[in-house]
Parts: C-alpha cells; sequence; structure tokens
C-alpha cells in the first residue's frame, strides 16, 4: 500500500536561485516557467493518442496523490503539460523536483 505524505510534520522551503538551476540541470526536458511567486518547472509530455495521454495523466495523479503534491496538468488528444510548484512556499521546492523525477520515471 501506497502511504501519502503528510506535508504538515515535513517542513518544505524554497530553493534558491542557484539550487533550481543545479536542480533543474539534472531533470531532462524540463524548463523554468512563471516568476515570483508563480514560479514553476514543467515539461511537456507527447504520446501517440487520446488514450497514451490519459493513462499517463492517471498515473501521474497516483504520484501527486501519494506525494500529496498536486500540479497543474494541461491535458491534450496527444500530450501534457505537467507543471508544479510549491505554493506553500511560493516558489520551487525539494518536492517538486522529486515529483517531475517520479513523473519521469514513469516512461522510462
Amino acid at each position: 500500500m501506497l502511504k501519502k505524505k503528510d506535508w504538515s510534520v515535513l517542513a518544505r522551503r524554497a530553493l534558491s536561485a542557484p539550487e533550481v538551476v543545479s536542480r533543474l540541470a539534472t531533470l531532462e526536458g524540463w524548463k523554468l516557467t512563471g516568476d515570483g511567486s508563480l514560479v514553476a518547472i514543467e515539461k511537456t509530455f507527447a504520446f501517440a493518442n487520446y488514450f497514451e495521454t490519459m493513462a499517463f495523466v492517471n498515473a501521474v495523479a497516483m504520484i501527486a496523490h501519494v506525494q500529496d503534491h498536486h500540479p497543474d496538468l494541461s491535458v491534450h488528444f496527444n500530450r501534457c503539460v505537467v507543471r508544479f510548484n510549491t505554493h506553500d512556499v511560493a516558489g520551487i521546492s525539494l518536492t517538486d523536483i522529486e515529483c517531475a523525477t517520479q513523473v519521469d520515471a514513469l516512461l522510462v
């Protein structure tokens, strides 16, 4: 059984700009988008058809549920844009990086 994270007992902080750049360099295809409190990391995933796109979206939903960290998703016929940021720290946290890594692992 998957255990959901409880962020009320796990402290998060916004990563500094150099930390974000360093971590982002380890994530293939992810880019920085937005600014200020709306800064996020984002990646577009391409698929052959709507069914594959929706299967991916459902897998991302499971990651989001377990991590208790929910990305913005833009779902299209043959692609999905995944966007992570941490609202309660008004920036990018390690949680965003960890979730992006898990989302990438879905397609390995």
